[in-house]
């Protein structure tokens, strides 16, 4: 992971200039899409159990990867289109979640943060 966030992000939006696209990406058509793409990656594991997810993780390892990077590609240009700082935005996140989730009390569980 050695490219920034802002670098990806000129690339993908030099990408979708290009090609006179963003006439087409509305924030509703943008959401829309990574709902969608989203959806493509979750169906390789639909029906599948917590081994057989992990052996679908290396017999199509290329295939979720293109859809990952689908995703990631439609909210980084989503981003940038509703000006959010994304990285600033994650971290935030980071920080918000580290307060609902304190180590001590956290570590180990899957229970939410107002069920700790």
């Amino acid at each position: 992971m050695s490219d920034s966030i802002q670098a990806l992000t000129r690339e993908i939006c030099a990408f979708r200039d290009e090609r006179d696209w963003l006439q087409f990406h509305n924030p509703r058509e943008m959401a829309v899409a990574i709902a969608a793409e989203a959806g493509e990656l979750l169906q390789h594991f639909v029906w599948q159990n917590a081994a057989q997810s992990e052996s679908r993780v290396r017999e199509r390892h290329p295939e979720l990867a293109s859809e990952m990077a689908d995703i990631a590609i439609l909210l980084l240009e989503m981003a940038a289109n509703c000006e959010i700082d994304l990285a600033a935005s994650i971290r935030a996140k980071l920080a918000r979640n580290a307060e609902r989730y304190p180590v001590e009390k956290a570590r180990g569980s899957n229970r939410k943060y107002n069920e700790l």
